[in-house]
């Protein structure tokens, strides 16, 4: 291998919550990965960075496990019992409640308990190099390697380039992979609250005209307050006179908005909001490259599959490179990037299609699109196949599982 700074099995440009995943997970297999992401992590890790919390399903939650993430996390995260789903502030209600045997839907985590949980575990990994605050300036891939020039002169080097930087990717830009896009003119409020009544793990989300209103159990507080995660989306143009609400006009406003089933509000932490779209990249690999997580797919946050669609690539994208490294394949090679395409291209696509048509179903105003939509509801309730179906997606437990979201090391 020709001379750099730092080589390894992989570089991975991007240190979020899917980079870091991706770079433990081949870590847990041996493979070594340098990791180059310009954050401070003195910042990203500070209680104020990122209000958000999300839901982690079930499967990946098995990954997080075999990879030596979740002793970290145990705990720190409220299981989701059961996940109920109406339209509007209406008493029939679709109930996602699984068996006994099942064990919760997923865990609700806050985002940042999980980049500490990450980044405690990949410092005390062997094969991992973290170079965060660290700038490329310059990448190049050929049929030798791919090469990143950081901006203070280091050099790093790896027969594979992952793109995990998240939905503006560079990496997908200078690549030249094409994304189908669009904006829902929507933006997605987010923040925690203290309630009267206890939340019994139970997920609401409300469908409104103007936006789904997710309500999403966390652990009650250090003082004993029981607390929950909100994803208010609204209308764009509304996101800058929401964040000005103060905090007892936003309580009142949120208990209007799920019908005081949890009683009196509180807010607990800083508004934060971001515009929600759509993108799909038309192909998810290149010449020694891979594309991860957000800069690969990115989908609105109506059914919190996100961050579970990058965990699912993370699973599968090891899985191959493990057994490809197994037989001694360069790592780089045309025949492993194809073999993850093939794997995850189906699954994200239909994801994606089915939160967009989800988003666009629950967005028709009118009495009559809204007994369309009850009536969609309640026979999901009805067919116990469907219903399945809805709840195996919800747990990530479609398709081809890789061992990984099964629990079990490659």
């Amino acid at each position: 291998m020709e001379s750099a700074d730092f080589n390894g099995d992989v570089i991975i440009l991007g240190g979020g919550l899917v980079g870091l995943t991706l770079a433990i997970a081949l870590d847990a297999h041996g493979l070594r990965s340098v990791v180059i992401d310009p954050a401070n992590p003195e910042a990203t890790l500070a209680a104020g960075f990122d209000g958000r919390a999300s839901a982690v399903a079930s499967a990946p939650w098995r990954m997080l496990q075999a990879i030596g993430v979740g002793a970290r996390l145990e705990g720190k995260g409220c299981p989701i019992e059961t996940i109920r789903v109406t339209d509007g502030l209406t008493p029939r209600a679709l109930m996602f409640e699984p068996g006994e045997e099942d064990g919760a839907v997923g865990i609700m985590f806050e985002n940042r308990l999980l980049r500490v949980a990450l980044r405690e575990t990949a410092l005390a990994a062997k094969n991992i190099t973290l170079l965060m605050p660290a700038r490329p300036a310059e990448v190049t891939r050929d049929a030798a390697a791919a090469r990143v020039t950081l901006a203070d002169g280091r050099t790093v080097r790896a027969p594979l380039l992952i793109g995990a930087e998240g939905r503006r990717s560079p990496t997908r830009e200078a690549a030249g992979i094409r994304i189908a896009h669009w904006r829902y003119n929507h933006a997605a409020i987010i923040g925690s609250v203290t309630h009267e009544r206890p939340h019994g793990g139970v997920a609401h989300e409300i469908f409104y005209p103007q936006g789904p209103f997710a309500i999403l159990p966390l652990p009650d507080d250090a003082e004993g307050r029981h607390r929950s995660a909100i994803v208010w989306t609204v209308e764009e143009s509304a996101a800058p006179a929401m964040l000005g609400l103060g905090p007892r006009a936003f309580a009142a406003e949120a208990k209007n908005k799920m019908g005081g089933l949890l009683g009196e509000l509180e807010l607990c932490s800083p508004l934060s909001s971001y515009p929600l779209g759509f993108h799909h990249a038309a192909s998810i690999t290149g010449e020694r490259l891979a594309l991860v997580g957000d800069a690969a797919h990115g989908i609105h946050p109506i059914a919190g599959q996100g961050l579970n669609l990058g965990f699912r690539d993370v699973a599968a994208f090891t899985e191959v490179l493990v057994e490809g490294a197994r037989l001694g394949m360069d790592l780089g090679d045309a025949q492993l990037l194809a073999r993850y395409e093939r794997w995850r291209a189906l699954d994200t696509f239909m994801v994606a299609a089915s939160t967009d048509a989800l988003t666009r179903l629950f967005g028709v105003p009118g009495r009559t699109a809204s007994a369309v939509r009850r009536f969609g509801l309640n026979a999901v309730e009805r067919i116990a196949p469907l219903k399945r179906r809805f709840m195996a997606e919800a747990r990530g437990e479609t398709g081809k599982l890789p061992k990984l979201l099964q629990g079990m090391r490659v």
